[in-house]
């Protein structure tokens, strides 16, 4: 699988200004936004044992969810394309069917086929019997979840931890995340870690619960959420984080977008600005790239 032949490990870079000296930590980043030119950061980890388990199967049509700003169909439509497989996304919204928006509009490119379905019915998503539907109305497609967020997924995502204490020789105090759906957060949970999960929705106290859901009782990590980071709720934002944006790029060379990682680091730097963390600490934020989304 041709997908498969990414950069890995992806390169881990330190973040050091001001903010981090005076509160005496170590912060880092790790750039999965570079893993794949188009399939990339975290959508490219939540995949790659999605597709070898419909490779394994036999399976050519995938079929996953998303919006109208979608990462992971993105990311769908583009690994399905690279590797010659049939692709078709339920997006939330009937309206979007005339009013395509650049991300929808590549899947359409990429050779998805996209059905427009009502937000009423997109919540369905997650139904036994809804999918049952969907798998007979579709041809009987290996399905994977909206944002790519299963038990595959995070196998996937886990891999990131071994990564990272092979670069640092030290396995890090804490793992910094957006949270969308919380598989992210949930994969590097289930890998033994500390995680610190910044919610990009508002009203995101439930990503707790979602996120011990999808890990099942097994992972020996700690979570801790934050959910006032948001800057007004999903795909929202102000000009402070669009500043915070600009100058983070000239700091570090690293562009963020403002969906979700912006809103992470923001917050990170702000709780280590207020010395939520021990002098000596170590934090590796994920790079979870999306860059397609940029200012879209």
């Amino acid at each position: 699988m041709d997908l498969l032949s990414a950069v890995l490990p992806t390169p881990i870079q330190e973040l050091s200004n001001a903010i981090t000296e005076k509160a005496g930590i170590k912060l880092y980043i790790k750039r999965d936004d570079l893993i794949h030119p188009t399939v990339s950061g975290n959508k490219w980890r939540k995949l790659k044992y999605n597709l070898l388990e419909a490779e394994s199967q036999g399976n050519r049509r995938l079929l996953t969810f998303g919006g109208a700003f979608s990462n992971h169909l993105y990311a769908a439509a583009a690994a399905g394309k690279a590797l010659g497989l049939e692709t078709i996304g339920i997006v939330r919204g009937e309206e979007l069917a005339d009013k395509l928006s650049p991300t929808l509009l590549f899947c359409i490119d990429q050779g998805m086929q996209l059905h427009f379905v009502s937000r009423g019915e997109y919540k369905l998503r997650n139904s036994e019997d809804y999918l049952r539907e969907l798998a007979a109305r579709f041809d009987y497609p290996f399905i994977i979840p909206e944002g790519g967020t299963s038990a595959l997924a995070l196998k996937g995502v886990g891999e990131i931890v071994p990564e990272v204490k092979a670069q640092l020789a030290q396995v890090p105090d804490y793992f910094a995340v957006a949270a969308g759906t919380g598989g992210t957060a949930a994969g590097l949970l289930s890998a033994g870690v500390n995680v610190l999960a910044f919610s990009a929705l508002k009203g995101g106290e439930f990503l707790e619960k979602d996120i011990h859901a999808l890990l099942n009782g097994q992972h020996s990590g700690d979570l801790q959420l934050f959910t006032d980071y948001h800057f007004g709720g999903y795909a929202k934002w102000n000009q402070e984080l669009i500043t915070f944006m600009l100058e983070f790029r000239q700091a570090f060379g690293i562009q963020l977008e403002q969906v979700y990682t912006a809103k992470m680091l923001y917050g990170l730097f702000d709780l280590i600005h207020k010395n939520h963390f021990q002098k000596g600490q170590t934090i590796v934020a994920v790079h979870t790239g999306g860059l397609q989304g940029l200012l879209k």
